[in-house]
């Protein structure tokens, strides 16, 4: 069981693949008794252990299908069932319409369809999706990112502590809405290409929000550097802004 505060550890912000000592995009957060491992980008499972142990994982949230997101639940599927590991099966998985044939349509090898679900137990998403994890609330917002089913997720614990992450997603009402007045939020800054927000844009979508606290990640190679990715979101948004640098742990309230 994870700690009472409510953290989010940064695993990885690398886009669209992973860079040494930078996987691409995933989370770590805990609080509430709990610990859920959140969207599973490529490398992210070997960063995840840094942290805690797949055994120790209460459940996973995935906000949308690109590899650079969810590549890493491939491993994972081996590890839970084929790696003797002392874990109750299957781990609570949420994500996109049709992520379980997605992952069964990769694994299988044969006639008969991989096991996906002994594996995962999986809720499919949906705009306005909550559920109890322990002693903390996941929402679910559908968010625009070209075409493809895209969620973001608020976490809220007991305490009144809340963190938003936008996933992938351009500018849009739902988000807004899904992060209004939260304690920390983190936004994708992939730049000025459509289904994502540039580093501006993620600062104008914090101040309308109202956020306390803005970081940024999944900076993409063709956007601004790290740094310029702050400076421009900060130029946008008067609170406090950073990047998503590996390994870098926040806390929601504090």
């Amino acid at each position: 069981m994870g700690s009472d505060s409510l953290r989010i550890t940064v695993l990885g912000s690398a886009t669209p693949f992973p860079r040494p000592g930078n996987a691409c995009s995933g989370y770590l957060v805990e609080g509430g008794g709990v610990r859920l491992w959140v969207d599973a980008g490529t490398g992210t499972l070997a960063e995840l252990q840094r942290y805690v142990a797949l055994a120790e994982v209460d459940a996973v949230w995935i906000s949308h299908l690109h590899a650079d997101h969810s590549a890493d639940l491939l491993p994972a599927y081996y590890a839970l069932l084929y790696a003797g590991l002392d874990v109750p099966l299957p781990v609570p998985l949420f994500g996109p319409p049709g992520i379980a044939d997605r992952l069964a349509a990769f694994l299988t090898n044969g006639r008969e369809r991989s096991p996906v679900e002994k594996a995962f137990g999986v809720e499919e998403l949906y705009d306005g999706h909550v559920v109890r994890v322990g002693g903390l609330t996941l929402r679910s917002r559908a968010v625009e990112h070209g075409g493809l089913p895209a969620f973001a997720l608020r976490v809220e614990d007991g305490g009144g502590a809340s963190l938003v992450y936008s996933g992938d997603c351009e500018p849009c009402s739902g988000l807004v809405e899904l992060a209004l007045e939260c304690d920390l939020f983190l936004c994708e800054a992939d730049g000025p290409v459509p289904g994502h927000h540039s580093a501006a844009q993620a600062g104008r979508s914090a101040a309308e929000a109202r956020v306390g606290r803005l970081v940024v990640t999944h900076v993409g190679p063709g956007a601004a550097s790290s740094a310029e990715a702050v400076a421009r979101a900060a130029a946008e948004f008067s609170g406090d802004v950073v990047h998503a640098d590996p390994g870098l742990r926040f806390e929601a309230g504090h």
